[in-house]
């Protein structure tokens, strides 16, 4: 018998989530942050200004440019989107992220995990209280990442962080992870992740040419979103928020460091009768397959429920499934972290 696979052919699109621009702590204005989008080939972005949310939405220099806020107590900070008024850092973690779904929106907590041991004197901004159940987690922040790892004690460490960031930045930790797979073990439907820049364009005005620390542009090469539609991203902006945020919302996003590899993963599990992508679902039988293609071997590791079943070096990989859960691909080279999907469902 011939098998017969319906699907639907996919559009990617690359955006970056989790920027700061001159209404909070950045330094760009939006035409500068969409130009540097724009050189970095992103088709997308999010802007979530500390307890702001005045920067302009629209199709910018040929961007879509959409807004949220970073509600940003002490410590809790948690990424709005899809609000329409601005939620005070004053109100407990619970409360705002109740106040957010009030809205008609829905939250992602930032950087979860900093570490309390880092080397340098910038204190750590933890998600204190894991028993509130957040609507996602941002599994991985650039400048997060890179803030607990490197040192200041020195000149030499801190010119070696800056010369070689990117060596810095090494994967999503493993106790975000694990609190991530909890929360989807505890969940019905997918409770999504993102990866976030924490992008600011930092300056340094001390020399006699001021300094710019990690520019949009380059940050943009780096720890990207995504998202894969069914459909063209609308012309019409309204369309593609909805489209853009419901992605991110339902989990079909992809999270790759382009920096390690510009390359996108294809991740889908197929079964007789059709093949799905990441964020969705479908019905185990006997021919049930998830996929894995890449440009180039990596080492590739396959959770399912938050266990690893599956780890190989490779680039292609076609592995049978036959329990039910939701399955999430990790793949990474030498420690370094290149890409994690949202889960896909088999049910």
């Amino acid at each position: 018998m011939t098998q017969i696979v319906t699907t639907v052919k996919l559009n990617n699109y690359l955006g970056a989530i989790h920027i700061h621009s001159k209404f909070s702590d950045g330094t760009g204005d939006v035409k500068a942050i969409c130009r540097a989008a724009k050189a970095a080939g992103l088709d997308w972005i999010i802007i979530t200004d500390h307890n702001n949310s005045d920067i302009q939405e629209g199709f910018i220099e040929g961007i879509c440019v959409i807004k949220g806020e970073e509600i940003s107590p002490d410590n809790n900070h948690y990424l709005a989107f899809g609000i329409n008024k601005i939620i005070s850092p004053s109100l407990s973690p619970k409360e705002f992220v109740d106040e957010v779904r009030a809205q008609g929106g829905f939250g992602i907590v930032a950087h979860p995990d900093e570490s309390d041991f880092r080397k340098n004197n910038n204190r750590a901004i933890k998600w204190l209280d894991k028993t509130i159940e957040p609507d996602g987690i941002e599994i991985w922040n650039w400048f997060s990442t890179w803030g607990d790892n490197y040192s200041d004690k020195h000149l030499f460490e801190l010119a070696y962080a800056y010369l070689f960031k990117h060596r810095l930045i090494t994967a999503p930790k493993e106790e975000t992870l694990s609190w991530w797979d909890e929360l989807n073990n505890n969940s019905e439907k997918i409770v999504p992740a993102i990866g976030g820049l924490d992008a600011h364009a930092l300056k340094i005005n001390d020399y006699i040419l001021p300094v710019t620390i990690f520019p949009y542009k380059k940050m943009f090469k780096t720890i990207t979103n995504v998202i894969s539609l069914n459909t063209s991203l609308s012309e019409d902006f309204s369309t593609a928020k909805n489209q853009i945020l419901s992605a991110i919302k339902e989990g079909k996003n992809l999270i790759v460091n382009r920096h390690l590899c510009s390359e996108i993963p294809e991740i889908n599990i197929e079964n007789i009768n059709k093949k799905v992508g990441i964020g969705e679902e479908i019905s185990c039988d006997n021919n049930t397959y998830i996929n894995i293609k890449l440009g180039k071997k990596f080492n590739i590791n396959l959770i399912c429920d938050g266990k690893m079943i599956w780890n190989n070096f490779t680039n292609l990989a076609k592995i049978p499934l036959c329990k039910k859960g939701k399955y999430r691909v990790e793949i990474g080279l030498n420690k370094l972290g290149y890409a994690y999907s949202n889960p896909i469902i088999l049910n």
